[in-house]
């Protein structure tokens, strides 16, 4: 019996490289489908006495996806709009949110992930995952970029966590995983990766 397996299912059998990134991909993807097709009322949703929105984890999870793959790994700014924001770029995205257009939101999400992407293949490129990041100045001792990716990945087991729960409470969408043929709704331009 012959399986299909979507675009953002993590490989059944590959190398350390494509396990690693194959499970970010999807918890990226699980958590795009968990934030997509939402106005600003589903975005600034909060459930309990949680600050938490999707429209803020869309932005944090922006600004962790540009930071890790430019401060943290070679030293380099992150660019607009988190370099207005050095002191607290992660704070100021959970909060700063709500002043922001669904669409915008989308569109810092998706091109965050692309460029990390593009970011990624070049550092693995130059050095693979034993490639000692810029984040070791900091730490005291070296800091590879396969600890900067579990990083990113214990991000997004985290947020897509809350994710699960504010989107539930929104409109009632449960599920581990997107539908066979997904595609977001909420930004046509989404890279490759959702759904692709």
């Amino acid at each position: 019996m012959s399986m299909t397996w979507d675009p953002w299912e993590p490989p059944r059998a590959g190398d350390e490289i494509a396990h690693l990134t194959g499970a970010l991909d999807r918890l990226r993807t699980t958590f795009r489908w968990k934030a997509d097709g939402l106005g600003a009322e589903g975005l600034a949703l909060r459930t309990g006495r949680s600050t938490l929105t999707l429209g803020g984890l869309l932005k944090h999870l922006a600004v962790c996806e540009d930071m890790m793959l430019t401060f943290k790994l070679d030293g380099s700014a992150p660019g607009d709009p988190w370099d207005e924001h050095c002191e607290d770029p992660f704070g100021w995205a959970l909060e700063s949110a709500a002043d922001d257009e669904p669409g915008e939101l989308y569109a810092l999400y998706d091109g965050a992930v692309a460029r990390s992407h593009a970011r990624l293949a070049a550092a693995l490129a130059d050095g693979g995952l034993d490639r000692v990041t810029f984040q070791s100045r900091f730490a005291g001792e070296d800091v590879s970029l396969r600890r900067l990716l579990f990083d990113l990945v214990e991000e997004y087991g985290r947020h897509t966590g809350h994710a699960d729960l504010l989107r539930e409470s929104v409109d009632g969408r449960v599920g581990e995983d997107p539908p066979s043929g997904w595609r977001p709704v909420s930004a046509p331009g989404a890279p490759a990766l959702f759904g692709g």
